[in-house]
């Protein structure tokens, strides 16, 4: 088994309901945050951790990611005989040439765990990570970079943990567990989206994980939880009885971008520290509240 994180998974096969009518035809992962879709910026966090081989479980209205991720050759030809070298630079760095883009269908909404179990036979028997494009997350070194590095030492599943209100528990799965340090905890149990008065902590789940190639057995055996899905958080609780799983409080920002506010919030924030429009777009926002 390698020990190293050379694979991620990045399960986009959901509908994006929450944005109708904007995903009624486009795939949400496909929305902008200032000028970059909510994809790529996934796909340069884990580029950023070392990761070449992308993994993404599509589904039937995908098809722009796919298209995002290929050469396209018109483009390229306008701006090369348009001597537009900068604008060239930048559709030609959305895929590098040392990346692997794969694509597998989930043929059925079962759930996260189901999406996952889906890329089984791309990923092999490796440990892998999974990161959902919806949670935009900016940190220095990059959320995943960060977990490849506490992979190389714990050689164990990790997922990627916050603090929050006791009134949000019922959004997140909430873990328990033995605490190590301040950044790690060792786990005794994961919930989905327990009520506030029987979450176990206030400790939750982002969209982050290092995930040792056994969880494909787990989530094969794993009923159908919350929503009538079969939910990776279940798979992870059985995985528990087996294996060592660690939670890891990174260093960053999460913006909720499966929400309307947590989107408008990445927007804004972003935008504030674009280097092309940043300085211009703070002062308009300073201009407004004055």
């Amino acid at each position: 088994m390698n020990t190293r994180i050379l694979k991620a998974v990045f399960p986009i096969a959901g509908l994006g309901s929450r944005f109708l009518p904007a995903t009624k035809a486009s795939a949400k992962e496909m929305l902008p945050v200032v000028d970059k879709p909510l994809i790529q910026y996934a796909v340069e966090e884990a580029y950023e951790a070392g990761i070449r081989h992308m993994v993404f479980v599509t589904g039937r209205t995908k098809r722009s990611v796919e298209d995002h991720f290929d050469t396209a050759y018109e483009l390229e030809n306008e701006l090369e005989q348009a001597g537009k070298t900068e604008l060239l630079k930048i559709a030609r760095g959305i895929s590098p040439d040392d990346m692997v883009c794969s694509y597998v269908r989930q043929p059925r909404a079962l759930g996260l765990g189901h999406a996952v179990l889906c890329a089984e036979h791309l990923v092999g028997q490796e440990p892998f990570a999974v990161l959902l494009a919806d949670d935009l997350m900016v940190g220095q070194p990059s959320i995943t970079a960060q977990m490849v590095q506490q992979f190389a030492t714990l050689q164990a599943s990790i997922l990627a943990v916050q603090d929050v209100p006791l009134d949000q528990t019922n959004r997140y799965g909430i873990v328990s567990g033995t605490t190590l340090d301040a950044q790690l905890t060792q786990l005794s149990g994961i919930v989905e989206k327990p009520a506030p008065a029987d979450a176990p902590s206030t400790l939750a789940v982002a969209g982050r994980y290092i995930l040792m190639p056994r969880i494909f057995e787990e989530l094969k055996t794993t009923p159908k939880g919350a929503g009538g899905e079969i939910q990776l958080t279940d798979a992870i609780a059985q995985l528990l009885s087996k294996e060592k799983v660690f939670a890891y409080r990174y260093h960053g920002t999460r913006y909720d971008c499966g929400s309307k506010l947590g989107f408008l919030q990445a927007t804004v924030d972003l935008g504030e520290h674009h280097p092309q429009v940043g300085a211009e777009f703070s002062s308009w926002l300073a201009q407004r509240q004055s």
